[in-house]
């Protein structure tokens, strides 16, 4: 398995792109039914297989990350070949995690207490693979608005 199994969660918000899924692995409900109970390891392979096309697809079609922690911001820009980071970081308290916290970096960004870093590398591994390691450690996929907002400072 490439990335890592689907929620149950998932799973059931996409149970119509996995029924399409078994289906054209010619698998009708019935015999999903007979092969969950009688081949549970048949079934958790299908399982794995969908859930890899489902990130694949995700993956494919990320451009923009966001994480946040209490004191830092980061901002990643996912191109085809290389990834862009803009790292914040407060040096006062304020918290970022909070609608005050947030609504207070995006109108002082130039104040002193705030340091912006900016940097590009290229991936070290498939970039959907570094895309898929960034959402594992917290990132979440983004419109980029954040991203480009801070670009236009640095």
């Amino acid at each position: 398995m490439k990335y890592r199994l689907l929620t149950k969660e998932q799973f059931e918000s996409l149970h119509q792109e996995f029924a399409i899924f078994l289906a054209s692995q010619s698998i009708d409900v019935n015999e999903w039914a007979e092969i969950k109970t009688q081949k549970p390891e048949v079934a958790l392979e299908e399982m794995k297989v969908f859930s890899d096309v489902v990130w694949e697809d995700v993956l494919t079609k990320a451009i923009y990350l966001e994480h946040f922690s209490e004191t830092s911001a980061n901002f990643f820009k996912c191109d085809a070949d290389k990834i862009h980071r803009i790292a914040i970081k407060i040096t006062w308290d304020i918290n970022l995690l909070t609608q005050e916290g947030f609504e207070w970096l995006m109108k002082n960004p130039l104040d002193n207490s705030v340091e912006i870093f900016k940097g590009s590398k290229q991936y070290t591994a498939e970039r959907n693979t570094e895309i898929f390691d960034l959402i594992e450690k917290g990132s979440i996929i983004s419109n980029g608005e954040i991203f480009e907002y801070f670009q236009g400072f640095i």
